[in-house]
């Protein structure tokens, strides 16, 4: 009797723990790798940056995963709306939930809710074909955007905005998208952070590549930039710090675009009525270790504020979750009886992609222990796919995203643009098999 373990998350540290079960389980095992959207990967297709294709590339690795004979991909099932938790316990073995950190943490400051105040992962959605996100909930018609934030996300959005439209057009940035960025009315971009340059939390490679956007001049402050000694800073930090240092003395050469990098300033209010009309920060400084608010105040000019000051998971219903560290308690990836938790729902958000390879062998490594304790065990009670069926859910199968994918294809070549367009939104990609008009829940 094979093994019965449901993975419920498609994106890196679900498709990575798929992967270890198959290597580790010293029987037959069978994997139903579970996602609410019609769509495979993650944060690799939802959460990198479009011109940030080396990094997109780890699809064709996750891929051969979902290629296995003992894996199963089954698109548009979510839990709590279609299955629960105590469902998918009668089901299988063994469930991992790898849904990973879906939201922005928020500033708690005031005018946050204001029209124009976004979370980064909106904004991230929005660029990279989201279907959670429509197109038309960006129109970029502000001169000013603040991004709040120094880590690779807020590196990614500015450097998206500051690029022009044909310098995206060799992407998979979702054609209606890709319309809007040629019409954006941006001039003018504020990153900020809310200490020094040596704390900022962007890689050496992401930062070099702000420094050689063609359509946009960028420029850092001598007295936010400092002047210390560097040589004791790892050097990852010591080269994040040279190289904006470096920006400092540099003659803006009258690109379309403007980029002014900031530190040592703390968003203390959005300000605005009816939406966004600006930023107030607070210069800061460290006392002790600890940021530390000075009484100086400036305004930024702003249309737009983009948040992105690290992300968080959500709780999952039926499945134990911590409000303080925003994660799933759990011993080495184990939840409870069945239970089980990789990728960013296990740690928080912290680690490259490639963290979640070991951190789900680890998950795997608990799951197949506790289930050697519990000796033999009798098959599940049930099955998913009698449950789907009776409540008339229709998953989408892997070959059915392979369908999605092509059509993807197909558009590019249409539009003369690279090798894949993204579809916008459920319904086309549904289409794209046929599925449209079919009865049951909607993905």
């Amino acid at each position: 009797m094979p093994l019965r373990v449901a993975v419920v998350g498609s994106g890196p540290a679900g498709i990575y723990t798929a992967e270890a079960l198959t290597k580790q389980a010293g029987e037959p095992v069978e994997i139903d790798v579970l996602d609410r959207l019609p769509t495979p990967y993650g944060l690799v297709r939802y959460g990198v940056a479009p011109d940030h294709t080396s990094i997109k590339s780890i699809a064709g690795y996750l891929r051969r995963v979902l290629e296995l004979p003992s894996v199963r991909f089954l698109g548009g099932v979510e839990l709590g709306r279609d299955v629960s938790a105590a469902d998918l316990a009668a089901c299988y073995d063994a469930v991992v939930y790898c849904t990973g950190a879906m939201v922005d943490r928020r500033l708690g400051i005031p005018g946050e809710d204001l029209p124009g105040s976004v979370a980064a992962t909106d904004f991230v959605n929005w660029y990279c074909g989201h279907p959670d996100v429509p197109p038309e909930t960006f129109s970029l018609d502000s001169t000013d955007v603040a991004v709040i934030g120094v880590g690779n996300v807020a590196v990614d959005v500015v450097r998206v905005l500051a690029r022009s439209a044909d310098e995206l057009r060799a992407t998979d940035v979702p054609q209606e998208v890709l319309d809007r960025l040629a019409k954006s009315q941006v001039r003018t971009l504020h990153m900020i952070g809310r200490r020094g340059p040596e704390h900022a939390k962007f890689t050496l490679k992401e930062l070099r590549e702000l420094g050689d956007l063609s359509n946009c001049d960028v420029s850092v402050r001598h007295d936010e930039a400092g002047d210390g000694d560097v040589s004791a800073l790892s050097r990852q930090v010591r080269g994040n710090v040279e190289v904006l240092r470096s920006w400092c003395g540099r003659t803006p050469a009258g690109r379309p675009r403007r980029l002014d990098v900031r530190f040592w300033l703390r968003p203390v209010e959005i300000l605005g009525t009816i939406r966004v009309e600006g930023l107030k920060l607070e210069r800061t400084a460290l006392v002790d270790g600890r940021v530390t608010g000075t009484g100086e105040f400036e305004v930024v000019p702003a249309g737009m504020v983009l948040r992105s000051v690290g992300y968080q998971s959500v709780p999952l219903p039926g499945v134990p979750f911590d409000g303080t560290t925003m994660t799933v308690p759990n011993v080495a990836g184990r939840v409870g009886e069945g239970q089980y938790v990789a990728g960013w729902l296990k740690r928080g958000p912290s680690g490259v992609i490639g963290t979640n390879k070991s951190d789900a062998a680890e998950t795997v490594r608990t799951l197949l222990a506790d289930l050697a304790v519990r000796g033999e065990r009798a098959a599940p009670p049930s099955r998913l796919d009698d449950v789907l069926a009776a409540r008339r859910v229709h998953p989408v199968t892997y070959e059915q995203w392979l369908s999605i994918e092509a059509a993807e294809a197909a558009l590019a070549v249409a539009l003369g643009r690279g090798e894949h367009v993204k579809l916008t939104g459920r319904s086309a990609m549904l289409a794209a098999f046929g599925r449209a008009g079919l009865p049951g829940p909607a993905l």
